[in-house]
């Protein structure tokens, strides 16, 4: 949503921009009921805990950025909404199912809101950033587990068992 939201406010033709506008207001309400799935399904079903050797700091942060994540993704999609709506434009997706705008054109709020959606776009890209940062910190440098948690195909290597001795009969 991120490059879409840039490259469709950029100086392109129309015949560009406005497909781009069309799929990005959207997604936008797709991405929200997303997010709310996926936090309901964590909450019926707990991450599993992080390894005992991640120190708790951490654990903190690892928290912090997760709660932050969801709630930049959840500001986004709402701030994007008001900005539309209040607006007086179309969310030709929501119009195509009987949906019809929850607010009234009020484009000191849409104003408001636009750069609320362009700040939090910024706060969620840093957080992304982050995140990703600190996988590959657990993948690439500690292999302490971490990061297959979030990508179960990458597995951590088991350490194998080292060799026992035997003694001869002889």
């Amino acid at each position: 949503m991120i490059p879409v939201g840039v490259v469709m406010t950029q100086d392109i033709p129309r015949s560009v921009q406005d497909p781009l506008f069309i799929l990005h207001k959207g997604l936008g309400p797709v991405v929200l009921l997303v997010v709310l799935l996926r936090l309901a399904w964590r909450a019926a079903h707990p991450a599993p805990p992080l390894p005992a050797s991640v120190p708790a700091w951490q654990v903190r942060a690892a928290h912090g950025v997760h709660a932050a994540l969801y709630g930049f993704l959840i500001l986004q999609a709402v701030s994007g909404y008001v900005r539309v709506t209040t607006g007086g434009f179309p969310i030709e997706s929501l119009e195509a199912i009987g949906i019809a705008p929850l607010l009234p054109k009020v484009e000191p709020v849409g104003d408001v809101a636009s750069v609320v959606h362009r700040i939090s776009a910024v706060c969620l890209l840093l957080l992304i950033a982050m995140h990703a940062g600190a996988a590959a910190f657990h993948g690439l440098v500690r292999h302490d587990g971490v990061f297959s948690r979030m990508w179960p195909p990458i597995a951590p290597k088991p350490h194998p068992a080292p060799a026992r001795e035997t003694m001869s009969e002889e």
